[in-house]
Parts: structure tokens; sequence; C-alpha cells
């Protein structure tokens, strides 16, 4: 295999990485898996990095990465703290529970309004209770299932 093949494949593979950790940080609301994902975006663009320097034969990309790990590695030290405290406090790992741990007398931030969740009630046919005949009057039927 030549090397630009090779180069190719190792950014194909990182940016499937990046790609795969930015979608899942976006759409996932767990702490956990963001962080997950945020430490995927990093070895995809790591990936990306060792296959330019041993493309150009330069030590540079290589030496970033290590940078790039240590710093990762402080990271996942400060945010499992603070996953913890979030943790702690609430009972829960949702993103949205952010919002109680602001200083006191300040309003909370909220980018849009959400509306309410309406809960149609369904309407479920019941059975007659014992030794009451049923209507068969189909119009009191009708009238009884619009309700």
């Amino acid at each position: 295999m030549n090397e630009i093949a090779i180069l190719q494949n190792y950014l194909l593979v990182g940016a499937i990485l990046f790609t795969l950790g930015l979608t899942g940080f976006l759409i996932r609301r767990n702490l956990i898996i963001m962080f997950l994902c945020a430490e995927m975006m990093l070895q995809g663009i790591s990936l990306s990095m060792i296959a330019w320097g041993r493309y150009h034969n330069d030590w540079g990309g290589q030496m970033l990465v290590i940078f790039i790990i240590a710093v990762a590695a402080c990271e996942a030290g400060i945010a499992l703290s603070l996953i913890l405290m979030l943790c702690r406090k609430s009972g829960s790992l949702d993103i949205i529970n952010w919002q109680n741990c602001r200083e006191e007398g300040t309003m909370p931030y909220t980018d849009r309004e959400v509306p309410e969740e309406s809960f149609d009630e369904d309407l479920w046919p019941s059975l007659t209770p014992a030794g009451v005949e049923p209507d068969t009057d189909p119009e009191k039927q009708m009238h009884r299932s619009n309700v």
C-alpha cells in the first residue's frame, strides 16, 4: 500500500471517530456519555495528527498527541469530580440539572421555552358492573365514547 492510501485510511478512521463523538455529544444528555464522546473526538483528532506526522516524517504530530493525552487525563479528573458533585446533589446525571447548581438569587438561563407536555387521557372501554344490564341504545353508546 502506498503512503497516500495509508494516510487516507487513517484520516477516514479519525474523521469517523470525531463524527461519532460529536454526534453523541450533541444528542445525549447524560454527563458520562457526553464526557466519553468528548474523549472520542480527541482520539479522532489524535489519530489524524499521528497520520499526518507519519506522512510528513515529522515527530511534531506525535508530540502534540502526547500533550493532548496529558491534557485529556487532567480533564478526566476535573470532569469526573464535577459529575460526582452533580450526582450527589441531584441524584441524576441529566445535564439539565446544572441549572440548579447556580448561585443564590440568579435567575436560570433559558434559551427558549419548552412547552409543557400534555397527556391526553385515553378513554378505555369499561365493563358494566355485575348485576347491571348494559345499555343497548346505540346513541347513548356513541355519546359515552365521545366524552
